[in-house]
């Protein structure tokens, strides 16, 4: 059994040198040792005949955080360098892509540190204890190595390839493979090719200029790959593969005295190019992402004279049941008296039209689907003030007064959310029954029905939804017997249907990886995340609901508008109009399906084009019937009280919306229930009744509830973001010198 090991190294700190502002760092010593022939430093595969092991090393940009994050995908070991030049060790830049690795899921680790020799000799001790003492708040279990001479490099080496590997699901259950060399081939007849392979990439992925076959040279990893899979290129999208060639493998495990390669496990028809695999059309994956809905799907017919006469009949035969109450007791208490002591009596179509009292209909006109609250009236007084210096004057120059007063304002409303959550002032301009129109009361928020099928919109008929996903997923994830290439061969996979604009645009020190796609993971659904804020973001605002932001999920990145809800058990989930600091949430979205276990990184793009994580977390559940139900609290207070019953005012304003709430249970901040009796007047005066003696300083509140669906925001290509060090050599460069 040979080792392939895919070392990747990441430096945690660079360091400015005085008097200049070129940037040093840790790297300086690996790049010394791994050089590659074309000068990108980017791969270097390295055989090692007295281990019996290759190494594969991997030294991405300094800074550039999405490079760093595709090669996690498919690492094997990771070191981590810090410098004993700065005091922690760790700068900013360090402490992201440390939060960002954790949450993504790291492969085994190797911590080493670099520059002891710029120590005094009585402080080298001293110095790297230290580094040990802040490497082990991000990892407590690792020992730091030291990397000062060639022979450390070499005992490191030992360690990596007899150190157990620590498993990644997500990464383990996938094919993958780490491109070694590229290559762009144009299609030449590209009209009579992409009807048969690309048709559903060039609708949903809007091409720009030409398509191609991209080949890419390297060894699998991880599970067998199969020509009919799909696969996703992180940051270009998902791709179909038209052929996979077995090549000569440029860097041989065993090698003779003479240079001479020996026999190894593959045949000696390998050391030629030849087809292992091409692609059937009749078992190939397709691309189709969405469902196209049929817009007469579920249409009503006409009924048949049989269904009419049916009808009828049954009409004849229904009977009524009237139960006998004594005068003046109110619906809701006629509701208690049992169905036993009702009669039976056979009504006639006038008597029923009388007895029926129908709610007058609501026209669409009047409704109203605004969800955002009455915006605060409060007025904030200007002030003027004097020049104090070109310091002040350079400051603000650098403000956004209009990012500030945005920020202010968000502030704002999720604190008053946090004081009075969900509570919403009756308009007095709107009736009530029109403007909620749309939302309900519930007995009880945890055991009362709710339909998950009921109103859909016109995005749930593009989506796909699994009968059963959980046993769906443990089918694909036992999947044993795998035909294909297989882990440990040297391949050459063509990747058809790739842009060229693409191509043109990658950077040659930016590492492409190849990701093979489990079944329906192509498909578009309903994706739930648990996130929470990491400990070292800076963001302490508040996020709102249905803001963007950009989601790396598994082994694909994407933006979209998510919206919270509580992470509750039950099958009805609050929805939270904020994402607040130190809180669990569960942001819903409309995106590919991805099996679990899969992380979740959740960043935000500032004005500037830099990122900021503002969350972590992993994939909850593929389910579309989640029920997000946004609450209102409709709120009145007592006017005269008199034992268990009271007189309210100001939740309504008129005595039709009394009358159409009247069914909805009331509930006070001190725990009182009650239900509404009759209305007093035409200004809103309502008698209500509760289950105990009322408090005059008591608040008389109302719970309705709405079903809140994500929107279709999703974006499958994200823009990457500047170097780490650049964006601060630009923001150190505009500051003045002291």
């Amino acid at each position: 059994v040979e080792f392939f090991g895919r070392l990747y190294q990441i430096p945690l700190l660079r360091v400015y040198r005085k008097h200049d502002r070129s940037l040093q760092g840790p790297t300086s010593w690996i790049k010394q040792q791994v050089t590659s022939p074309d000068g990108s430093n980017f791969l270097k595969i390295k055989c090692v005949p007295r281990f019996k092991q290759r190494f594969s090393t991997v030294i991405p940009p300094c800074g550039d955080l999405y490079s760093t994050l595709d090669a996690l995908k498919v690492a094997d070991t990771v070191l981590f360098l810090v410098s004993a030049c700065h005091e922690s060790g760790i700068d900013n830049y360090g402490e992201s892509i440390l939060t960002a690795s954790l949450a993504q899921g790291l492969p085994s680790t190797i911590v080493a540190v670099t520059d002891l020799e710029s120590l005094p000799p009585k402080k080298r001790h001293d110095g790297k204890q230290h580094l040990q003492k802040t490497v082990s708040r991000w990892l407590p279990e690792e020992k730091v190595f030291s990397l000062s001479r060639a022979t450390d490099g070499l005992t490191m080496l030992r360690h990596i390839g007899s150190q157990k590997q620590r498993a990644v699901i997500h990464r383990d259950k996938r094919p993958h493979l780490l491109a070694e060399t590229l290559d762009f081939v144009p299609d030449v007849e590209l009209a009579s090719f992409c009807h048969d392979f690309f048709m559903f990439s060039v609708i949903y992925f809007d091409f720009q200029g030409s398509l191609g076959t991209l080949k890419m040279t390297g060894y699998i990893r991880g599970q067998p790959l199969s020509v009919n899979c799909l696969v996703h290129i992180p940051g270009w999208g998902d791709f179909q593969m038209s052929q996979i060639d077995a090549t000569d493998d440029k860097h041989p495990l065993d090698i003779g005295r003479k240079g001479q390669v020996k026999d190894t496990n593959m045949s000696d028809a390998m050391n030629e190019e030849r087809v292992l695999e091409k692609a059937d059309p009749t078992k190939q994956e397709s691309l189709q992402r969405e469902n196209i809905p049929d817009p007469m799907d579920a249409e009503q017919t006409w009924p048949t004279t049989e269904e009419l006469a049916e009808a009828e009949e049954e009409l004849k035969a229904r009977k009524k049941k009237i139960k006998k109450i004594p005068k003046g007791m109110s619906d809701y208490q006629a509701a208690w008296i049992p169905d036993s002591d009702a009669e039976e009596v056979e009504l006639s179509e006038d008597e029923e039209s009388n007895m029926n009292v129908d709610m007058e209909p609501l026209s669409e006109e009047n409704s109203s689907d605004e969800e955002n609250e009455e915006d605060d009236d409060a007025e904030f007084d200007t002030m003027t003030t004097t020049d104090v210096g070109n310091d002040v004057e350079r400051y603000d120059e650098k403000m956004d007064l209009e990012e500030e007063e945005e920020a202010m304002k968000q502030i704002k409303e999720a604190r008053m959310e946090q004081l009075f959550p969900d509570e919403l002032d009756t308009p007095q301009d709107t009736p009530a029954r029109v403007r909620f129109q749309k939302y309900r009361g519930l007995q009880s928020f945890r055991t009362s029905p709710w339909d998950p099928k009921e109103n859909l919109p016109i995005e749930y008929a593009r989506i796909f939804q699994f009968e059963n996903f959980e046993r769906t997923r443990k089918r694909i994830m036992k999947e044993e017997e795998k035909e294909g290439a297989l882990p440990g061969w040297y391949v050459t996979v063509h990747v058809a249907g790739v842009p060229q604009h693409l191509f043109n645009s990658h950077q040659p020190n930016n590492p492409i990886v190849l990701i093979g796609m489990l079944p329906h993971e192509q498909k578009m659904s309903v994706l739930n995340f648990v996130i929470k804020q990491p400990a070292i973001s800076n963001n302490q605002r508040p996020i709102k609901s249905k803001e963007q932001l950009i989601f790396h999920c598994g082994y694909r990145r994407f933006k979209a508008c998510p919206i919270f809800s509580q992470h509750t058990n039950g099958t009805k989930h609050k929805y939270e109009r904020f994402f607040q600091p130190e809180a669990t949430v569960v942001a819903s979205v409309f995106a590919p399906i991805m099996f679990p276990p899969a992380p979740v990184l959740v960043f935000k793009e500032k004005k500037d084009g830099s990122q900021e994580m503002v969350g972590t977390g992993n994939l909850l559940s593929v389910n579309p019937d989640r029920i997000i139900a946004k609450r209102v609290v409709l709120s009145g207070h007592p006017f005269k009280v008199h034992k268990r019953s009271a007189v309210i005012r100001f939740m309504f304003f008129n005595r039709e919306d009394i009358d159409w709430f009247k069914p909805v249970e009331l509930r006070t901040k001190y725990g009182r229930r009650g239900h509404i009796k009759e209305s007093l007047g035409t200004h809103g005066h309502m008698k209500c009744v509760f289950d105990g003696q009322l408090k005059s300083q008591d608040t008389v509140l109302m719970n309705l509830y709405k079903r809140i669906f994500p929107k279709w925001t999703y974006e499958p290509y994200v823009n990457s973001p500047p170097s780490f060090y650049e964006h601060l050599m630009s923001h150190h460069t505009e500051e003045p010198m002291n």
